[in-house]
């Protein structure tokens, strides 16, 4: 076994050199190095987590938010309705006072014409008897004229005007 090379056979001197290099180097690492790494470790899977969980935060904000945002889009559509509705009906109950009173005015004025057609009615009935009365003196006093136009006329109609009235007071 001799003839294999040496690094493969190392020798006890060396293997002890090294074994104690090696425990040394182990022994700064543990003292110095593992906590900084695991320190770093730490750190940087806390980064992780804190910044996982205000991700996850920020998604529920998010979704509170949409789901405010749609809740304040539903009551503000169902306040537009209401509106709407309430418009609606005051608009109907004034179209419908407007139509009352309308109504109520031009029952007024058809009864002011009748009562105002009815008085120029009666003023033109009294003109027209007036004027019809007054044609009838003027034509009964042209016909009495005529016909009394002589002294023997005159006394004729007397006499039978006074025949008349007697005769009717002996039938009454």
């Amino acid at each position: 076994m001799d003839n294999l090379p040496s690094i493969l056979t190392p020798d006890p001197g060396l293997l002890l050199w090294m074994f104690l290099a090696f425990v040394v180097v182990l022994g700064v690492l543990a003292k110095f190095g593992f906590p900084v790494i695991i320190r770093m470790v730490e750190e940087r899977k806390n980064y992780i987590d804190d910044s996982l969980r205000k991700a996850h935060e920020a998604s529920e904000r998010l979704e509170n938010i949409k789901q405010e945002g749609e809740s304040i889009l539903q009551e503000a559509r169902e306040k537009q309705a209401d509106i709407l509705k309430e418009a609606a009906g005051t608009r109907d109950a004034i179209v419908e006072k407007a139509q009352e009173k309308a109504r109520e005015e031009s029952a007024r004025i058809i009864s002011e014409a009748r009562i105002q057609i009815e008085s120029e009615k009666q003023n033109a009935v009294r003109e027209i008897r007036s004027q019809v009365a007054e044609l009838s003196v003027q034509i009964a006093e042209k016909i009495l004229k005529e016909k009394l136009s002589t002294d023997d006329k005159q006394m004729e109609l007397v006499n039978r005007l006074l025949d008349e009235v007697s005769s009717e007071n002996k039938k009454g």
